[in-house]
């Protein structure tokens, strides 16, 4: 078994293993649990399972979030990649930047399929490595776009053809898509103070709770997600639920969005795309930067 401890795949990689990765899953082809979580005194481990079967894998991500007593709570994560035809281990992957990569993407490929072609103004709310993963990749699939970055505390410099700004309001003003790329477990942006068809995208933390837009929102978006096992897992999602929000009315997840068969937002509200991490996308990365290695060690040989 190969261990890889500072694993790498570039951009463009990332983003073609997740879409292939989508499209199978669009056809039906490879099974697609949800995540779970193992309780720990005062944290938890998230578990991310995927099976690969184009690429004779099963994967699980094991993501351990330990509180401390002083100071920031401990958040690791790691991949194991098993064949499916030996059922032997074949890599162990630290998957702490591979999971920043993967969640940037994820958003990045959903941004693309949900904007509609004109689209010029993006906002990144939360510039640290992940917000900034976030403008990377979608300098990948927009690379026309005029991208802000806002962050509460402050961002030194942006960087990368992005422009820093002072407040919330002057990141989102008039902007087609908002990126909530933070760690904060209370509503960040209403999205209903957008107008008709602006995007707002919103990803997951370890903590409990976590969620950035208030719940009572939801029932007035077109909401779209990465997956429909996401449903009991987003925190807002869930809490709209139980007020009385219909998950049915959800308009499409990722692989729909990837394949094309998923409907396009109706124009009349706001739109929101919400991810909280799959296994399919750490098995897909994964496997991605585990043949960028084997290829450089091939390649030195």
């Amino acid at each position: 078994m190969r261990v890889i401890t500072t694993p790498h795949a570039s951009e463009q990689a990332v983003l073609a293993a997740l879409r292939a990765a989508f499209t199978d899953l669009a056809s039906g082809d490879p099974a697609l649990p949800g995540q779970f979580a193992v309780d720990l005194p005062g944290g938890d481990v998230l578990h991310y399972p995927a099976v690969l079967p184009a690429a004779d894998v099963y994967a699980v991500k094991v993501s351990p979030y330990l509180p401390q007593a002083a100071g920031p709570a401990v958040v690791t994560a790691w991949t194991l990649l098993i064949s499916l035809s030996t059922g032997q281990p074949v890599a162990l992957l630290d998957a702490a930047h591979l999971t920043v990569e993967r969640t940037a993407a994820t958003t990045a490929l959903a941004a693309d399929a949900l904007l509609p072609p004109d689209a010029r103004t993006a906002a990144v709310v939360g510039y640290g490595r992940v917000g900034r993963a976030h403008a990377r990749y979608l300098r990948q699939v927009r690379p026309g776009m005029d991208v802000r970055a806002f962050s509460p505390s402050g961002i030194g410099g942006a960087g990368d053809g992005v422009r820093a700004v002072s407040t919330l309001d002057e990141a989102t003003a008039g902007a087609d898509l908002v990126m909530l790329c933070t760690s904060a477990a209370a509503d960040v942006l209403d999205p209903r103070h957008l107008p008709p068809g602006a995007v707002v995208t919103s990803i997951s933390t370890n903590a409990p709770g976590a969620r950035e837009i208030p719940p009572a929102a939801v029932p007035e978006l077109d909401v779209y997600v990465d997956a429909r096992t996401s449903l009991t897992v987003a925190a807002e999602l869930v809490q709209a639920a139980a007020a009385g929000w219909d998950p049915a009315t959800v308009r499409g997840d990722l692989a729909g969005l990837v394949a094309g068969t998923a409907p396009r937002p109706g124009g009349q509200r706001p739109v929101y795309f919400r991810s909280v991490g799959l296994g399919i996308e750490d098995a897909a990365v994964a496997l991605a930067a585990y043949a960028y290695e084997t290829a450089t060690i091939e390649g030195q040989a």
